[in-house]
């Protein structure tokens, strides 16, 4: 079984120059149903200022099969969601392998409204959490049981040791339909 996501940290700093007179929140989201919404944020100001302040770190799970991440920012109006502005960033940007793990990438990227006009900046940082410690967790090996005779040609190649069947067996996938391309 591999691996089918991972975990990023997200932090949700401010937005800036947004045409909102709500409290906004950010939603985030990776390609996928599963998203991670701030709390809302209340003008840092007086009436005529457009910074808003969440400084939220969110845990946001990325599919493997994702490419962007998506920044929503939404407000509550008339107890509807009104979607004020996106930005949709790819993952490759984000996720640069030149930094090391554990640190904190400071980025800003402008808005816009579902017309595409320009409708804000938000500013985020992201950090690709530390591999879990593996000292305390070991992986055991699936124990199996060989099989005395082997034959045919789908095991060619494969040394099994018939004297002790209770040894750790690797499983090598081969095609049930089609057994001449492996």
């Amino acid at each position: 079984m591999g691996v089918s996501s991972c975990t990023v940290e997200i932090t949700v700093i401010s937005g800036e120059d947004l045409r909102v007179k709500e409290d906004p929140y950010v939603v985030v989201r990776a390609e996928s149903l599963n998203c991670c919404t701030t709390k809302m944020a209340e003008d840092s100001g007086d009436n005529k200022s457009s910074l808003f302040s969440w400084n939220e770190k969110l845990m946001v799970n990325i599919p493997m099969h994702a490419k962007s991440i998506t920044f929503e920012v939404q407000c509550n109006k008339f107890k509807n969601v009104r979607p004020i502005a996106v930005a949709r960033i790819s993952l490759s940007d984000l996720l640069n392998d030149a930094v090391p793990k554990n640190t904190f990438q400071l980025f800003s990227y402008r808005l816009r409204d579902w017309e595409g006009k320009r409708n804000g900046i938000i500013h985020f940082a992201v950090r690709m959490p530390p591999p879990e410690d593996s000292s305390n967790s070991t992986v055991q090996p699936v124990k199996g049981t060989v099989p005395s005779k082997v034959s045919g040609d789908r095991f060619k190649g494969i040394h099994m040791d018939e004297k002790n069947p209770n040894d750790t067996v690797l499983g090598v996938p081969f095609w049930w339909k089609y057994p001449n391309i492996v």
